[in-house]
């Protein structure tokens, strides 16, 4: 038997977020409710949580894990209590995690899966995933055993906290994919509470677990106080160190360059002009750590731009470069060319209006699954 990753998500410092959330003021006496989608099956769960931007321990008080049925309802005769070292609660200690022992809930491939928190004391700012594009719910008192999902109704954000995986065991040897990024990866322009991000579309299309590291805003090369650590920085957490990775998809870069051609946008400040040659030194180190590991990686190259807030002279000369590098180059076991893919045919520097989202900038659902589609031959 296997354990592989089955969901993730990466955490990020609590922050003001796309949308509003719940990170900076944190949990005093709440129940929390999240719900997640599992991309393998499995007779065996086993949750992970994280205090990694944590200054102070985190009190779980305690923890149930159920197959989810509409909204904050859950199946009914699927709760199953969680423990951690075979206690009901666990404290997880500044800039650390914890993994909860196995809990008897099978559960099939792409099944929804309802993770509940209960956090009796007050927490503090809270670790979280900005942008999870499906409602996290969050009630008054302890409510892990509810099934009904009605003290839930009222608070509700898009955004995950403290969990960062969900774990499955399983007979079958994993081979699990990785998507590693920024908002493209993580959804951005996909319709919410629909699971129509690419990760998704590619979960839907193959047999290996995906799993879905994408930071919103994230970068190849700096630390961000909104976008999470810079590449280098997460990679192993993020990826590599996540059971029964065989392979990743890198999409990144883009931020990097059009950062500084931005105005008026305070959260990409510092953005630093970056050249081809800073943005193939940040690849490098992930081709190497990747490879270090016996893991294949893929390249995808930067996507059309134009038009869009990101876009100008010096960005578009970096983004022909580094797309050549990548093509060229043979440094990545394969490359995914999400430039061609999804460019205009009227103007090959533009996103297609066929799969573009409303800023020009995001692929849509339709894009997304092209994606996935182009991807598959890669893996």
């Amino acid at each position: 038997m296997y354990w592989t990753a089955a969901w993730t998500a990466s955490p990020q410092l609590p922050s003001t977020g796309f949308t509003p959330n719940w990170s900076q003021e944190g949990f005093s006496g709440h129940t929390v409710r999240q719900v997640v989608r599992v991309t393998a099956a499995g007779d065996r769960l086993r949750i992970r949580l994280s205090n990694a931007y944590g200054t102070s321990p985190l009190a779980v008080t305690g923890a149930t894990v159920a197959l989810a049925g509409t909204g904050a309802a859950v199946r009914p005769g699927t709760t199953r209590r969680v423990t951690f070292g075979g206690e009901p609660s666990v404290d997880i200690p500044a800039h650390a995690q914890a993994e909860s022992d196995a809990v008897p809930l099978a559960v099939g491939r792409l099944d929804r899966v309802t993770v509940t928190l209960h956090l009796a004391g007050t927490t503090g700012p809270a670790t979280f995933h900005a942008q999870g594009f499906t409602d996290t719910y969050r009630a008054e008192g302890d409510h892990r055993e509810d099934t009904t999902g009605e003290p839930f109704t009222g608070a509700i954000t898009q955004s995950w906290y403290y969990l960062t995986g969900v774990d499955v065991r399983t007979a079958a040897a994993p081979g699990g994919v990785v998507l590693f990024g920024d908002s493209l990866t993580d959804g951005f322009g996909s319709t919410p509470n629909a699971d129509r991000r690419w990760s998704d579309a590619l979960a839907e299309r193959v047999g290996h677990p995906v799993l879905n590291a994408g930071i919103g805003g994230n970068l190849l090369l700096a630390d961000s106080a909104w976008y999470g650590e810079r590449s280098a920085a997460r990679f192993h957490r993020d990826a590599l160190d996540l059971p029964g990775v065989r392979t990743v998809v890198l999409l990144q870069g883009l931020n990097d360059i059009g950062f500084s051609e931005a105005r008026d946008q305070p959260t990409y400040l510092p953005a630093p002009v970056r050249t081809a040659v800073d943005l193939i030194g940040g690849y490098r180190t992930l081709v190497r750590a990747a490879h270090a590991r016996g893991v294949r990686i893929v390249g995808a190259t930067v996507p059309p731009f134009k038009g869009t807030t990101h876009w100008g002279p010096r960005a578009a000369k970096v983004s022909a470069e580094v797309n050549d590098w990548m093509r060229e180059s043979g440094e990545f076991d394969a490359v995914l060319d999400v430039r061609r893919l999804l460019a205009d045919p009227a103007d090959p520097d533009r996103l297609n209006p066929a799969y573009a989202y409303d800023d020009g900038l995001h692929p849509d659902d339709a894009g997304y699954r092209v994606m996935a589609e182009a991807v598959v031959a890669l893996l």
